[in-house]
């Protein structure tokens, strides 16, 4: 199970706000007269039984699915290499222990590796023999073991890993096991039951409940997958297992949690199974993922952003980036444009646009809706093959806060050459760009979806914007739009 760091501060926000608002519910409902409260009390007494009676039983659902989970062991022979320190935990118990005896960058203390076991969980998806998990579960293993409920044991095959959604496949030669099936792929809400059935800390087959939080989750590694986040108690060894939802279909893999104890605080993240289903299809036809793209840079919108382009509301994802002679710019892609539907279906935001497009076989022709200059535009593109590692992606590196205050100049002839034609160079940032993260040596490169090459050009388009202004800035090689409030 992958772990990540939560801030303590962000915590600590979150259990205070949690008491304040229960604090607050409860002295509004005790206020009233001694009758109403008696009342109150009566009616309090009831409830435990009357929320038993209305709680989920997943018995039914744990005999049908539990069969289908199993427990994988993966043995990792002995490296000669050494422990890598950027994959600790500064805060993890090892940590210390690895700085002084071992893995050590200068390779003072440096100890060779011995063999390591994992552990994980993964979920039968066909009656002959092929196992769903996490590519992390099976990543450099040398040996794979997959045990059932059955307790019989069978050594895997790995058919093929994508490490880019964090799914790989297994194989084991049986017949005749039970299946889950990964075809119906439903949609999940935020509030409804869910429940993971794994191997935590290697307790087999153990099964936890909750609800889902919140989908489309964008996590800092997994561009290609909106994650579904649940408060289901998934822990070190979960990994690859199913999330079920209350009908007992498999809505999701879990993959990752948020923990700075290593074991579960309240946040799980798992591969919807729309995303799993695609890449296990194409693992188990060819042994690999061939992943789509289009060749832009795109952001996410805010209010503030989505208002500088005249749009209604703030779904879809900013276009800030258009790489030359790409499938992007071949279908007429320009920066500024906002993406709005794809095949029809509207876009959330930009990590739906990473996802969907990364997820669609290189050659398909997509129907995409941009929204430019003030009205609704249909573009279609071929999708081209992602195999030079790069994802569409902009982080969203500004902060938005409230006249421009910038010193500018035009780019000579050998600034031009290393980048994008013609744009402004920041010579000092004050007063509303600066608060929005603009800097000294940054470009300016249009305001909106019109380019500026003068200083009257910015000032113009500046003057006809309104509240906020859209600042297409290129920076250290990339472009993103970074939204100005005026004063």
């Amino acid at each position: 199970m992958r772990l990540r760091k939560v801030t303590s501060a962000l915590m600590a926000a979150g259990i205070g706000a949690g008491l304040a608002v229960g604090y607050m519910h409860f002295d509004a409902s005790a206020v009233g007269t001694a009758e109403a409260a008696t009342q109150h009390v009566a009616v309090a007494a009831a409830t435990p039984a009357t929320a038993a009676a209305n709680l989920p039983d997943f018995t039914a659902l744990v005999d049908r699915a539990g069969s289908s989970v199993v427990n994988i062991s993966t043995f990792h022979a002995a490296g000669k290499g050494q422990v890598d320190m950027d994959d600790i935990d500064e805060d993890s118990p090892y940590y210390e222990f690895f700085k002084r005896f071992g893995g050590m960058p200068n390779g003072q203390g440096m100890r060779p590796q011995q063999p390591t076991r994992g552990l994980g969980s993964g979920f039968i998806v066909s009656p002959d023999g092929y196992i769903v998990t996490n590519a992390h579960v099976v990543d450099g293993a040398s040996e794979v073991v997959v045990k059932l409920t059955d307790r019989r044991e069978f050594t895997a095959k790995v058919v093929g890993a994508d490490k880019r959604t964090d799914i790989a496949l297994v194989k084991i030669d049986a017949k005749n096991l039970p299946a889950l099936d990964l075809a119906a792929k439903p949609s999940v809400k935020r509030g409804e039951w869910v429940i993971a059935i794994g191997s935590p800390f290697g307790f087999e087959n153990s099964v936890s409940a909750g609800v889902v939080s919140g989908v489309h989750r964008a996590l800092p590694d997994g561009q290609m997958v909106p994650f579904i986040q649940t408060d289901v108690a998934v822990n070190p060894g979960n990994s690859g297992g199913p999330l079920l939802n209350a009908q007992g279909q498999v809505v999701g893999v879990n993959s990752q949690i948020y923990s700075r104890s290593g074991g579960y605080m309240g946040l799980s993240f798992a591969i919807p199974v729309d995303v799993a289903a695609t890449v296990a299809d194409q693992l188990r036809t060819s042994g690999k993922v061939a992943h789509g793209r289009l060749g832009i840079g795109v952001q996410a919108l805010d209010q503030s952003l989505a208002q500088s382009f005249g749009l209604p509301d703030s779904n879809g994802a900013l276009v800030g980036q258009v790489e030359k002679d790409s499938p992007a710019a071949k279908a007429g892609f320009k920066s500024g444009d906002v993406i709005r539907k794809i095949n029809g279906v509207a876009v959330a935001d930009s990590t739906d646009v990473t996802s969907r497009i990364g997820n669609t076989a290189p050659g398909t022709t997509v129907d995409i809706e941009v929204w430019r200059a003030g009205k609704a535009v249909e573009l279609s593109a071929k999708v081209g093959a992602l195999d030079d590692g790069k994802v569409a992606k902009v982080s969203d590196e500004a902060e938005q806060k409230g006249k421009l205050g910038v010193a500018v100049r035009p780019r000579s002839a050998e600034e031009q050459s290393a980048g994008a034609k013609g744009g402004l160079v920041v010579e000092q940032a004050g007063g509303a760009a600066a608060k929005a993260g603009v800097q000294r040596g940054d470009v300016i490169l249009g305001v909106g979806s019109s380019a500026v090459n003068s200083v009257d050009e910015l000032r113009s388009a500046v003057d006809k914007s309104g509240k906020t202004v859209a600042l297409l800035i290129e920076r250290q090689g990339r472009q993103i739009y970074v939204p100005v409030k005026l004063s």
